[in-house]
């Protein structure tokens, strides 16, 4: 990891939920580990007035009592860290505007955004529709996404399908299974069609399954060659399915510390957080997900 980067703080939506705690000191642990010296911590205050002439206005203060509980809420989280890491800097902001837009523009300057997987206040449904699906694609840094069990031991889990995207990915799981001293599980699926049509059905029984799956093992061990020369330290177990991405990489991730995938490729992976796989992977992880961006 580069000295700019190190230099840049982990930022973390914080909105006094049990789900922003975690997330707090996960970002802790991992700015630790990073050798990153800052956690910073970002709430979002901002109140969507109705454009209806006859809607109520709001309470004298109203605004002034939201961003205080979002002070109180930063400051729980903010104590905690330190209690744990006491040589970190935490700094803490309160935004007033739209979460996701206020969230965006922190992560220019972040190394990494981290977000809880449920939420209220300025926060709620930050992981539900197209929120999330906002901030990771107009993010500026990687997002992870924390839920599941994170005192979890295992592997290191990431989706490869050769896009660059995926290229990202898979560089920033070998930095962190480096990190972790993990073992790392590359996990590559291939699916010959989206639907049981009839055609499909009857050319199944004319295509030499086994020279297309010996063709997708040798594409998975071409894109993870040059990351094992230069990350000897890491272990790597590699996975060739023919199965959904999704399905397969929640399969391969369970009792894993940490899963990793690309904003979007193609082949197998195309739209993975565009839809009902990116939905899964939210809603279903059983542990931390980390999410790329494009170098």
């Amino acid at each position: 990891m580069s000295e700019d980067i190190v230099g840049r703080p982990i930022v973390v939506g914080i909105d006094g939920s049990d789900s922003a705690r975690q997330a707090a000191l996960w970002a802790a642990d991992e700015a630790e580990r990073r050798g990153a010296t800052v956690v910073r911590l970002v709430s979002a205050v901002h109140i969507q007035l109705s454009g209806y002439r006859g809607a109520a206005p709001l309470p004298l203060g109203f605004i002034d009592e939201l961003k205080a509980e979002a002070r109180r809420g930063i400051a729980k989280a903010q104590l905690e860290i330190l209690s744990r890491h006491a040589g970190l800097a935490v700094e803490v902001a309160v935004l007033t505007r739209p979460a996701v837009a206020g969230l965006v523009e922190e992560s220019r300057n972040a190394q990494l955004m981290v977000l809880g997987s449920r939420g209220l206040g300025g926060f709620t449904d930050i992981l539900v529709g197209s929120t999330a699906m906002g901030l990771v694609a107009h993010g500026h840094c990687p997002v992870a996404v924390i839920r599941g069990d994170v005192s979890a031991t295992g592997p290191v889990v990431v989706g490869v399908d050769g896009s660059p995207v995926s290229e990202a990915a898979v560089a920033l799981a070998f930095e962190e299974a480096s990190l972790r001293g993990a073992e790392l599980v590359a996990v590559h699926t291939w699916i010959e069609y989206a639907s049981d049509n009839a055609y499909a059905t009857a050319r199944q029984f004319f295509v030499d399954w086994d020279a297309i799956e010996k063709r997708e093992v040798e594409l998975l061990s071409e894109r993870l060659a040059g990351w094992q020369e230069k990350y000897p330290d890491v272990t790597v177990r590699q996975v060739v399915a023919r199965d959904r991405p999704a399905r397969c990489l929640l399969d391969e991730s369970a009792g894993a510390q940490l899963l990793v995938v690309g904003s979007r490729g193609h082949g197998g992976f195309t739209g993975m957080l565009l839809g009902s796989t990116s939905q899964a992977l939210v809603y279903h992880a059983t542990c931390p997900l980390l999410v790329a961006r494009p170098a």
